[in-house]
Formats: structure tokens, C-alpha cells, sequence
């Protein structure tokens, strides 16, 4: 099974390059490793330095750019065709029959976020290849890093509402739709494709929630970027991804500071014990601030060299999942960092809801637990813990 590794943090903060760094260590290991960006802004090829040598142009797989590291600039007109190609093409239809002309059905056509499906969709093969040992992902910045992760399980939670009535109602009502409306309803075979689309993305989060697959956390020793990677951390847990570590970037030396420098010194000092306090117990890599850029595979190994150090940056994620069901029926989860204000949870049939600030999660009762209502909820150390009734179920 491959190893997974997810870089994510505040734009700007460098996590492109920590996830090039990280997949040139692996290569260099003698690891058969994989790079990927879901990032749209797409400059991990120019971190690794191949660009300007004629390096791979988006291409139906991955290419070799040094010994045992390969690097994948997903195609995304060609994915999309694959996953996405006979919704779309219904899509176009409807459009047409309404009267728009071809090139606005087809703009209208592309779905906001498509890019970054199609990216981890293309990470789910690649996982399932089996021809790697690492695959190291350079993901969008946070926010959209966190909306993209709740997305299968938010997409999953309305299917199994939505899709077998919808499926009943497509049925009866086809006819009257063609007649009145003018326009035509999705057959059973694009409703199918919307079913692998589905069970694909489920696939994802399955891979990425499982015990090769964790979350490094990149920031820089300032109170702003601390303050989101704090709240990322908080609502990874809450979604059931791991963060195994923690990526400290642009970190000036003490040693020959001018009077300049000293200044950031000492506020970098302050940040960093407050990195050390917040998100402890993961591990906290520093990379120095660099006298240059760090492109190309040989400043990149350097950046490595120093971010890690002598630690193993593959070995498996260590510690319980965030999500866990005790065998006394006690459901905990992870939400490190967050305050008791601003956790919410209420039950609706065999669903529990946790809120934590803007964001939700529904999570689906294991059939030991559905039909049990809630005894008591309680935060205590970065926990939620969730006790049940041994009666019966909520009223």
C-alpha cells in the first residue's frame, strides 16, 4: 500500500516546495515515488525545475523527471471527458435545447471546483495502481484544501437521500417533463455515470482518511498563518483526517543577526513556542530562511535535508484515527485545539451533526449506536466524547 502524504497551509507559506522536497527525499531513498498537485495555480513543476528544460506538459500519466521520482500533471480536459463525460454531455444537451448556442453550453458546462475532483479521483488510480511506494500531494491552499475534503462525504450524505427517489420520479415523470418543459431528463445511464462519480469520490476519501494517508500542516512563524493552521488542524480532525506533523517555513537564523533581523528573531521565537504548545504532540520540522529560491531537484534535496534532519518523513501515521467507536459504545472524536463555545452537536434520527465553527459534519451512527440515544457530550482535552443511553432510540 502506498504512503500518502497531503501538504496543505496558508497561501504563500511555501507548501509547494516542502511537498517537492519531501517527494526528492523519497525518490532519493530509493523510494518509487509519485508527486501530484490539486492545486489549480500548478507550480510544482516549476519548483522541481523541469519546466524550463522542456520538462512533461500535462500528460495521460506520469513522467519521470529523475531516477524513481515521477511527477503527474493531470490532464484535465482528458480526465474530465473520462469521469465526467456523459453528465456533461447532458448537460450540453438540455442547453442546447434551450436554446443556447454551443460554445455558451459548453462554458456553462464546467463545473466550478472540476480541476481538483479530477485531480484526486486521478490520485484514487494511482493509488490503486500499486506502482508506488510514496505519493506525495501538493494540495490547494487550506480553505479550499478543507471544502474539497469534505466534499465526498457531504456528496455522499445527499445521494443515498436524493438518488433512489429521484430515480423513481425520473421515471414517472419523463414524459410530462419532454412535453411541457421541451427539454429531456437524464436517462439511466447518465444517472449511472453520477453513480461512479460518486462511489469514486467515496473511493478518495476512504484512501485518504485510511492509515497510509496523513496531512502535513506547512506555515510560516507568524501570528496570522498560525492562527489558520490552528483552525486547520481543528477541522481536518473533524472531517477524520490525520495530521502527522507540522512544516515551520522561512525560519531566520539567530546566529549574525543585524538589528533588522534580531527583531524577527525574537517574534519567531515567540511564534515558534506557540507552534510547539499548539500542536503538540505532532512533530514541528523547521526549514531555514534561504539565502535564494529553492528550485531544482538539488536545492530541493537540501531543503529536505534540513527539514527532516534524521527523522523518518515516511513512516506510517502513528496514534489512534480521529473517529473511533470504543467496544463500550462510546463514540470519540479528535477536534485538537478546539474550544467548548464553539463545538455544537445534535442528533437527528440515526445521525449525529458536530459543528465546529463554520464547519459541519454528519456523521452516520454505526447500527450499534443508531438506535441508542444520547446520555451525555462532553470536550476534555482535544476529545469529543460522546456517550450513549442502553435503552432506545431518540424521540
Amino acid at each position: 500500500m502506498s504512503r500518502i502524504l497531503l501538504f496543505t497551509g496558508k497561501g504563500g507559506v511555501g507548501k509547494t516546495t516542502a511537498a517537492a522536497a519531501t517527494a526528492v527525499r523519497a525518490a532519493r531513498s530509493g523510494l518509487k515515488t509519485l508527486v501530484v498537485s490539486t492545486d489549480t495555480a500548478h507550480s510544482l513543476a516549476d519548483a522541481l525545475g523541469v519546466n524550463d528544460s522542456g520538462g512533461p506538459a500535462p500528460a495521460p500519466g506520469p513522467a519521470e523527471i529523475a531516477p524513481g521520482l515521477h511527477l503527474y500533471q493531470v490532464d484535465t480536459q482528458r480526465s474530465l471527458e473520462r469521469h465526467w463525460g456523459e453528465l456533461r454531455d447532458y448537460a450540453r444537451g438540455v442547453f442546447a435545447e434551450l436554446g443556447l448556442d454551443e460554445v455558451t453550453a459548453e462554458e456553462i458546462t464546467v463545473l466550478p471546483g472540476a480541476e481538483e475532483v479530477i485531480a484526486l479521483l486521478e490520485l484514487r488510480e494511482q493509488a490503486r495502481s500499486g506502482r508506488w511506494d510514496v505519493i506525495v500531494v501538493d494540495c490547494a491552499p487550506t480553505a479550499e484544501t478543507l471544502r474539497l475534503l469534505a466534499l465526498p462525504e457531504a456528496l455522499d450524505w445527499h445521494v443515498n437521500r436524493l438518488l433512489p427517489v429521484g430515480r423513481r420520479l425520473l421515471r414517472t415523470l419523463a414524459p410530462l417533463v419532454r412535453r411541457v418543459a421541451m427539454v429531456s431528463v437524464p436517462d439511466d445511464h447518465v444517472v449511472g455515470a453520477g453513480e461512479r462519480l460518486h462511489r469514486g469520490l467515496m473511493e478518495v476519501r476512504e484512501l485518504l482518511t485510511g492509515p497510509g494517508a496523513s496531512v502535513r500542516l506547512v506555515l510560516t512563524p507568524e501570528a496570522v498563518v498560525l492562527a489558520e493552521a490552528r483552525r486547520t488542524l481543528t477541522s481536518l480532525s473533524l472531517y477524520g483526517y490525520r495530521v502527522d506533523a507540522v512544516v515551520a517555513n522561512r525560519v531566520f537564523p539567530a546566529e549574525g543577526a543585524d538589528p533588522w533581523r534580531e527583531r524577527w528573531v525574537t517574534a519567531q521565537a515567540r511564534h515558534l513556542a506557540e507552534v510547539a504548545e499548539s500542536f503538540a504532540p505532532l512533530p514541528v520540522h523547521t526549514v531555514p530562511y534561504l539565502d535564494a529560491e529553492p528550485v531544482g531537484l538539488g536545492a530541493l534535496a537540501r531543503v529536505a535535508e534540513a527539514m527532516y534532519g534524521e527523522a523518518d518523513p515516511f513512516a506510517p501515521p502513528s496514534g489512534e484515527p480521529p473517529l473511533r467507536v470504543t467496544p463500550g459504545g462510546e463514540l470519540i472524536l479528535a477536534l485538537p485545539l478546539a474550544e467548548k463555545g464553539e463545538v455544537d452537536l445534535a442528533r437527528k434520527g440515526d445521525e449525529l451533526i458536530v459543528t465546529v465553527g463554520p464547519y459541519r459534519r454528519v456523521l452516520a451512527l454505526p447500527a450499534a449506536l443508531a438506535r441508542r440515544s444520547v446520555r451525555e457530550a462532553a470536550l476534555s482535552d482535544g476529545l469529543l466524547r460522546v456517550r450513549f443511553q442502553t435503552g432506545g432510540p431518540d424521540d
